[in-house]
């Protein structure tokens, strides 16, 4: 890592402005210059000297006690998510060995066996978000899902990833938190600092997200997805970390049996190997109005 980069500091700071004295529990009195907390008073709670945490935020201490972490990560109300992060960082620990360049990403054959194999959409992640592998499937849900193509960059560049996500700021929250605990402390990896350096350049959605330091894990949630032929989808979305790889992930899309969404992809399916006409009744009935306005 960079010896002049303060991760620590930065995301103590970051996560310090969003704790209100009322969440903490400090009675406010007159105007208060700063949001969030003053280094004080998450010291005062976190039952440290103020001078200690200075030096924490400022980087003149890198090298603070799990028992110290904890603390602060009670006051600045973390997650278990956060907590690992915080952890994370204090080690500085780098997945990439220094002086090497990184190996060009291979998914393992039995992945790309199982993509085939699967009639739902499916794709391979690398940890920088990058799609590997895809099946058709995963073409049919959205042309984005194809190898060659970024999710970060497709989702803050590509206006037709407002249409297809209805909450685009919400999902916007969810996949920064996810790139950013993907890639951990190793933020020094070129392939993270050219998608960090573009996006900062060019959104100020991302910039403004991405002070915020937010952390997440990469795992499974449900999302609502607008199809441009078969509408609204409401679809299980699985991340399952796929071992021996450098942080790759398996993305699998499905939905219950039986319902309206499983119904929607199995007719999906069908018009992808080619057996239906894409504009058959059966799925254009099956269509839901679309909202009227898009995210800002």
């Amino acid at each position: 890592m960079n010896d002049g980069a303060n991760p620590l500091g930065e995301y103590l700071r970051a996560r310090r402005a969003l704790v209100t004295p009322e969440q903490a529990g400090i009675p406010q009195h007159g105007s208060r210059r700063v949001p969030g907390l003053r280094r004080e008073e998450v010291a005062m709670l976190a039952g440290i000297s103020a001078d200690y945490y200075l030096r924490l935020e400022q980087g003149r201490d890198r090298s603070p006690s799990t028992q110290v972490l904890e603390s602060l990560a009670r006051v600045l109300r973390l997650d278990a998510a956060g907590l690992e992060y915080l952890l994370g960082l204090a080690r500085g620990q780098s997945r990439r060995p220094r002086g090497r360049e990184p190996r060009r990403e291979t998914v393992p054959e039995n992945i790309r066996a199982l993509l085939d194999a699967v009639t739902f959409p499916a794709f391979v992640e690398s940890r920088h978000f990058d799609i590997l592998a895809a099946n058709a499937m995963a073409a049919v849900l959205s042309p984005r899902f194809v190898p060659g193509h970024n999710r970060m960059r497709d989702y803050f560049l590509d206006p037709a990833e407002r249409d297809f996500y209805p909450d685009w700021e919400a999902a916007a929250k969810g996949i920064l938190a996810g790139f950013r605990t993907s890639v951990g402390s190793d933020l020094d990896d070129p392939r993270f600092v050219e998608i960090v350096g573009e996006l900062s350049l060019v959104s100020e959605t991302f910039r403004t997200l991405w002070a915020r330091h937010d952390v997440v894990r990469r795992e499974g949630s449900t999302m609502t997805v607008n199809h441009p032929e078969a509408g609204p989808l409401e679809l299980y979305r699985e991340k399952l970390p796929i071992p021996g790889t450098s942080g790759q992930v398996l993305a699998l899309w499905h939905a219950p049996a039986g319902s309206p969404a499983a119904e929607k992809l199995a007719l999906l399916a069908s018009y992808a190997l080619g057996a239906r006409d894409p504009d058959d009744e059966p799925i254009r009935a099956r269509r839901t109005q679309r909202p009227a306005q898009r995210a800002t």
